[in-house]
């Protein structure tokens, strides 16, 4: 079991608590704000049992019919994390509208709000080690589940925030349990549509980023020697692993033994300017394309 499995099961036993903690503080008051934060922790179990399989398939060596390895494992995790985030944001929803049409008073929300704020701080702890180790692994599917939990925290925040109001407000005031709820479906809605878009890029071979990329070119222009040049630079991303291509155009006397080492000298430079790349050069005479705009 490597690191980020490790991960993954950290956040599935930190949602197991944290829905614990919520659902016990919603039975004591009541609160529909509380029951759309706890139905939220629901969310977070499902998308780290799913984030866990997804890294252990993502973990698999490359085979015959995998040649580039299953690296491509960790957007279905993301993808599979946002989708189920709108259905949480839409059964939140839904319960608040009820509650604004039959509105309900709220009990023991003392002993409630210390339960749930409890469960945030779980979460907090466990999102701070999920994302730390998502950047040094540059991992997505870590990244969608950190970043999760990070806004499952801030909902938290924003519910406990609005009933310590409505704890010491007349209860008139109570009509603020509801709208909270409406405003964390409102939240969550958004965060799914991220990890949504985000899966839909990576399955989609979407190029690196524009930055990374200028990295590559200067990198690549810096090593060339006289009279050569290069063009038709592609690159995609599979999970933390980076693809790169491009056409290298050399002076046609120059030897083979000559251009492989010049294309070993560039692979390794890219390779450790960024992690986990892999470079395709494609080496053609530069005379063939002295007409071409290069």
């Amino acid at each position: 079991m490597n690191g980020l499995q490790r991960m993954a099961l950290l956040s599935i036993a930190a949602s197991v608590v944290t829905m614990a903690l919520k659902f016990g503080a919603w039975f004591m008051t009541d609160s529909v704000s509380l029951f759309s934060d706890a139905a939220e922790s629901l969310v977070n179990l499902a998308a780290g049992l799913m984030a866990f399989w997804m890294l252990t398939i993502a973990a698999r060596p490359a085979d015959a019919g995998h040649a580039y390895g299953h690296d491509k494992a960790e957007y279905f995790s993301s993808g599979a994390e946002g989708a189920l985030i709108l259905v949480a944001a839409v059964s939140i929803i839904y319960a608040a509208m009820v509650r604004f049409a039959h509105p309900l008073p709220l009990s023991h929300l003392g002993p409630g709000l210390l339960v749930s704020a409890l469960a945030a701080v779980v979460n907090l702890a466990a999102a701070r080690m999920l994302l730390k180790v998502a950047r040094e692994k540059d991992s997505i599917t870590l990244e969608a589940d950190a970043r999760h939990l990070l806004t499952d925290v801030w909902t938290s925040v924003g519910v406990l925030g609005g009933l310590v109001v409505v704890m010491f407000a007349p209860p008139a005031w109570q009509i603020l349990d509801p709208v909270m709820a409406v405003a964390v479906g409102g939240n969550i809605v958004m965060t799914g549509v991220k990890l949504l878009r985000r899966s839909l890029d990576g399955l989609m071979d979407a190029a690196l980023p524009e930055q990374e990329i200028r990295s590559i070119e200067v990198t690549i222009a810096a090593m060339l020697p006289s009279g050569a040049s290069f063009h038709g630079l592609r690159s995609r991303k599979a999970g933390p692993r980076r693809f790169i291509e491009f056409h290298l155009l050399l002076p046609g006397a120059t030897s083979v033994q000559a251009s492989h080492a010049l294309c070993d000298r560039i692979e390794e430079k890219i390779a450790y300017q960024l992690a986990q790349t892999s470079v395709i050069i494609h080496v053609e005479p530069a005379e063939t394309h002295s007409g071409e705009n290069l």
